[in-house]
């Protein structure tokens, strides 16, 4: 009986499957809006307040002279320009708020006390500085590269000062030091930072107890990168007492 032959077997196509790409992680960029190092006491509250978080982000620096920004330096504008923080598509403006956010969102930091009364009073010495001592502000502008001795206190700005160092002496006595709420870095400290800036650009007679705090925070890491940022910066056509108070 004849056999058929069977047909041969059809070669099987090889089919190329597409390698897999890796799947990208989400990326985030965190950046704080600024403007000048030398003049912008609220850019520096920001910065630090951010700074002493831990959370890394990148500097987003307006130009002083820009027309929008100088009305923000100015107090003309209601624009809340600088500081501003954008972390993972929240933006959070206003250095109190800006603070807030950072406490919940780096909690480990001890942006504030862990102790409600204490954190009550930090809070409350933040708020006084966010809102008060205008005339402090008015008649001595933040300006680093500058110095003054012997520049004359008028007597409003002097009862502002008075007073911020009846609150510095209250922390350092209640909480024991370095800093204003004990020895960890707070939202207070940040706060009062471009104050300690003033003090030692207009040559303030300080106590013994808050010389000792200004000169502290003037030496910490964080305050002589913002000062060495400041010294190279190039600003013209800003009147030195024309700034942000």
């Amino acid at each position: 009986m004849a056999t058929t032959a069977s047909a041969p077997p059809r070669a099987r196509t090889a089919t190329k499957v597409a390698p897999k790409s890796a799947a990208k992680a989400p990326t985030t960029t965190t950046t704080l809006t600024i403007t000048s190092k030398n003049y912008s006491s609220w850019s520096l509250r920001g910065w630090l307040l951010t700074r002493f978080s831990g959370l890394a982000f990148a500097e987003n620096v307006l130009p002083p002279d820009d027309p929008s920004t100088r009305a923000e330096i100015l107090l003309l504008s209601s624009s809340i320009l600088v500081p501003c923080l954008t972390h993972e598509g929240i933006k959070v403006w206003d250095t109190l708020a800006i603070a807030e956010y950072l406490n919940e969102v780096c909690p480990k930091a001890g942006l504030l006390p862990a102790d409600a009364k204490a954190r009550a009073h930090c809070r409350a010495i933040s708020g006084e500085m966010h809102s008060g001592f205008s005339a402090l502000r008015s008649s001595l502008p933040m300006n680093l590269r500058g110095h003054f001795p012997k520049f004359k206190i008028w007597s409003r700005a002097q009862a502002d000062i008075d007073h911020i160092c009846s609150i510095w002496r209250d922390c350092l006595d209640t909480y024991g030091g370095p800093y204003l709420f004990g020895e960890k870095r707070s939202v207070a400290d940040a706060m009062y930072a471009p104050v300690c800036t003033r003090f030692a650009t207009y040559d303030v007679k300080l106590d013994e107890a808050c010389a000792a705090y200004r000169d502290l925070m003037l030496a910490e890491p964080e305050m002589k990168e913002w000062f060495s940022a400041a010294k190279a910066e190039q600003i013209d056509n800003i009147d030195e007492l024309d700034v942000e108070f």
